[in-house]
Order: C-alpha cells, then structure tokens, then sequence
C-alpha cells in the first residue's frame, strides 16, 4: 500500500511490497482542510478540544487506494497546521479496526459498507442513510464517523476475458450467472475474503456459490491481477475503481443480490480528533466522487505515480490547500 518510512513513498511498486504484517511501521509529516456533504447523517461531534499533546496518526490498509486516500487526508490535516504521522501498509481491517480501538491510529479511510459488514455481519442496509445509522450505533464507543464521500468503491467479482468468452459472460451478466458453474472456478482474493461476509461467506449464504477452490492472494492488487491474466484463477474480487478491469477487457460481473453493498469512502476517526481536522476531512469528503477516485488509481496503479503527489496534486487542484 504505502512505502516505508519518511515521505519518501514512491512507486506504487514499492508501496505494494511490504505485508500486513508490518503494523509497526513507521511515520511521516502533517496537514488539513474543509466542508460538508449532501450524504452526511447526523454524527457524533468530535469530543477533545485536539489531540493537541501528538500528531494525527494516519493509517492505511494494505492496498493503494488506502494509501492514497491517507494520504489526502494527511495533507489536508497538514493544510490546516495540524500535526501528523503515517502509519502506512497495517494490513486488513481485521488489523486496522483494532489499531483504531486502541488509539494506536487516530484515522484511517475506510468503507462505510464494508466496515458495517465487518462490524455485523447479519446487517442489510436498505439505503445510504440507513447505512450510516447503522454503522454509528455499531462503531466502538471512542470512534466517529464523519462524512461520506459521493466517492464509492466496492468488491467484486471479476472474470478473465478467456473465462467471459467460454462461459458467454458479458457486462449484463450478474453474479447469480455463476451457480450452475462455479464449481468449475477458481476465485481468488485477499485471505480474509474467505471469512467474510462480503467474501465467500456471503457468496455461498447469499448466492449460493460453492467454487472449485479460493487462491489466497492480495485485497484486489497485483498478486490477483496476474493471477486473473495467467488463469491461475478464473474469477477475482478485483475493486471496481481499477483500470486494470477495462485495460484487459475483464468482466465485472453485477451484484445484483447486492451483497457488496453501500461502498462510500468514509474516515473513521477517534473522538478526540479537534474539530478544524474534522470539517478538513468533511471537505475532502465534500470534493471526492468516484471518478476522481478512478482518475487517481489510475496515476498510481498504471501509470506509477507516487502516492504522496497524486494525493498533494489532487488537494491543490480541489482547492483544499495552496
């Protein structure tokens, strides 16, 4: 996801090296910006006047759009002259959530479906709203969620184009499409995916899909995606804001049980964050819709930009900062 150290994160190459296994990596600089969004639900109101005694510590999941959006949300903070640090590349949310409990991470981007998924399994909200709600009776006490972007990413399944041709599957095929085949597939994802809702659990109690085998690979990068070009495996959760899809001509197939979900880029933060980081992140959430989201995976992803930059370009060009 990100690099190592200081801000010298560079090639999306590097940032996908290290593993979720490095929790303890290290930091990096600070900043800030501001706003609201038509998608806000009431919200608890950051509690500490600031976490004025440290920095801001920003955290990212183990794959780039994490970084990115860490990244954002760390330079708008910095805008703003507050204090902050990195702690890029945690791992999964199964990681990542704990480090946030224990206030080892004050924030970190996530996906208000997804991270409602993880927190209940057994939720199924109706609408954005209700989403929300759901997600801010179920967060830990000492967490808030602030605003969600228009910005949305979700889980999917993803076929080859050799898998799409053989199985006459095309963009209006629905994942429902695989049952009577599935058990001639291979699927590959994350490993947490196999224990997940919005993984294989769900696929099988939902869909009603039982495949030939699950390749424990990456969270949708590179490990999944040349296992998708070679036919290692035949199906991938490949996130649905990545170039890589329409570059190889892949098959996305629809949810239409909607077992993905409500997907908005959301950050999730301690109470104690001050209120000037909060509206800087509500403005961020403000500006970001899923198109820039794509236009900005696809700096990093295909063409190697860094990270860091993508994100300091973005900011300017929103006018969250100068």
């Amino acid at each position: 996801m990100t690099t190592s150290t200081t801000r010298g994160r560079t090639r999306i190459a590097a940032v996908l090296v290290a593993s979720a296994a490095a929790v303890s990596l290290a930091a990096c600089g600070s900043s800030s910006s501001s706003s609201s969004n038509p998608l806000a639900p009431a919200q608890p109101t950051a509690t500490g006047s600031a976490a004025a005694s440290g920095p801001i510590i920003v955290g990212s999941n183990n794959f780039a759009e994490s970084t990115i959006l860490a990244d954002i949300y760390g330079e708008a903070l910095k805008a703003k002259g507050l204090k902050v640090t990195y702690k890029p590349n945690i791992g999964s949310r199964e990681v990542s959530y704990g480090l946030l409990k224990s206030g080892t991470v004050t924030l970190m981007p996530e996906y208000n479906g997804a991270l409602l998924a993880y927190l209940d399994p057994k939720a199924v909200p109706a609408t954005l709203q209700d989403n929300e709600t759901q997600l801010a009776a179920k967060v830990a006490s000492n967490l808030q969620i602030l605003t969600p972007a228009a910005a949305e990413d979700k889980d999917s399944l993803t076929v080859n184009a050799a898998t799409a041709t053989r199985y006459h599957l095309t963009a209006a095929s629905k994942i429902s499409d695989l049952k009577s085949i599935a058990g001639q597939l291979v699927l590959g994802a994350a490993p947490e995916f196999q224990t997940r809702q919005e993984g294989v659990v769900g696929l099988k109690a939902v869909y009603g899909l039982t495949f030939k085998s699950f390749k424990a690979l990456d969270a949708g990068g590179t490990l999944t995606e040349a296992a998708l070009q070679k036919n290692d495996i035949q199906v991938g959760d490949i996130f649905t804001t990545d170039s890589t899809i329409a570059a190889q001509k892949w098959i996305t197939l629809q949810d239409d049980k909607s077992l993905f979900g409500f997907q908005n880029v959301i950050p999730v933060a301690q109470k104690t964050l001050p209120q000037t980081a909060v509206d800087a992140l509500n403005a961020v959430s403000a500006k970001l819709d899923t198109a820039t989201l794509l236009d900005l995976d696809t700096k990093v992803g295909a063409k190697g930009a860094d990270p860091l930059a993508v994100a300091d370009a973005w900011l300017k060009t929103a006018g969250l900062t100068s």
